[in-house]
């Protein structure tokens, strides 16, 4: 039986059943060190009159969780989506895409999994990204959910915890311990978890 169409933003983000949803900001400057923001909001929020995005800073109902350069988002990019894409698809919903500049609207659980790896690789050397990319795609969506509502709880401030506590060990733990490339395809059969963690 067809799925009831359903009013689903970018990546699986539906305002008619939550208005929880994580928001990444890409601005219009290409320069390798423009700042890529993800926001968590708890209240849908539109671009004031005039504005061609929404900002988050003087809102109560929005929690910046991450900053990165745009060097590290272009490296984390194209395996986020394809990721998020393949989840999607399987769950029978239309796929998305970053945009080149501007805002991108992501289902909540989609949106901890992204601040989870943006967390993992803020401070890193970036020979070690790929690692931190492997690792987590490594995790089931589950997993990668504990971490994040974890490390959420006792660092979750965008720049006064960076490289404190439960981020520092995330930081650790996805970008210093590799899993092999031959677990990964065996990691992503044996596991097909849901989309949504239904909270």
């Amino acid at each position: 039986m067809p799925r009831k169409k359903q009013n689903i933003i970018d990546f699986g983000f539906n305002p008619d059943l939550t208005e929880h949803y994580f928001l990444v900001t890409i601005p219009a400057s290409r320069s390798k060190t423009a700042q890529i923001e993800i926001s968590e909001h708890f209240e849908l929020q539109k671009p004031e009159k005039g504005k061609s995005i929404y900002t988050s800073v003087s809102n109560a109902n929005a929690q910046i969780k991450v900053m990165t350069d745009r060097f590290r988002w272009d490296e984390i990019a194209d395996e986020t989506k394809a990721e998020f894409n393949r989840r999607l698809r399987s769950q029978g919903f239309k796929t998305a895409k970053w945009k080149k500049k501007g805002q991108i609207f992501l289902e909540k659980t989609l949106g901890k999994e992204l601040v989870l790896l943006a967390w993992a690789i803020e401070d890193c050397d970036p020979v070690l990204i790929s690692t931190g990319i492997r690792n987590w795609l490594g995790l089931a969506p589950e997993e990668r959910w504990w971490l994040y509502t974890m490390t959420n709880a006792s660092t979750g401030h965008a720049v006064n915890d960076k490289n404190r506590g439960w981020r520092k060990a995330i930081r650790y733990a996805l970008t210093e311990n590799p899993i092999s490339k031959q677990a990964l395809p065996k990691r992503k059969e044996a596991n097909q978890f849901p989309l949504f963690d239904g909270n």
